[in-house]
């Protein structure tokens, strides 16, 4: 595992009792959440990118391994995670220069994930 996956591995069973704990927050964030990421004047990627850079900011590693392997299902490239990065970093200052690279290091390792399940996939008709 990664930086991106420990973090979501750290994160899942507490996640999971206070899910159960207040089920109706959670499902309201739920729903934010998907219609905030779903594609309209912006598409999902940019979305997405736009969430890493706030997670950067915000310094929240969660919210970076989350953002991360979005922006890579999304199909963002490794330049386009580190651009954004690049703009948390000029907007966020010396703390953003320590979430960036954990940014990164996830989105490089959900990216390569992404495109290893790609290269495995069995060819179309």
């Amino acid at each position: 595992m990664g930086y991106g996956k420990d973090v979501q591995q750290e994160l899942r069973a507490p996640a999971r009792a206070l899910r159960q704990a207040i089920p109706q927050i959670y499902e309201s964030f739920g729903q934010l959440y998907a219609a905030s990421l779903t594609a309209g004047a912006l598409d999902a990627k940019t979305k997405e990118l736009i969430s890493l850079a706030i997670a950067v900011s915000t310094q929240c590693d969660g919210c970076i391994a989350a953002h991360a392997r979005g922006a890579a299902i999304q199909g963002s490239t490794p330049q386009e995670a580190a651009e954004a990065i690049g703009v948390a970093i000029m907007m966020a200052g010396g703390p953003a220069t320590v979430y960036g690279p954990r940014a990164f290091a996830a989105f490089n390792e959900f990216h390569a994930e992404r495109a290893s399940s790609s290269e495995n996939a069995a060819p179309g008709p």
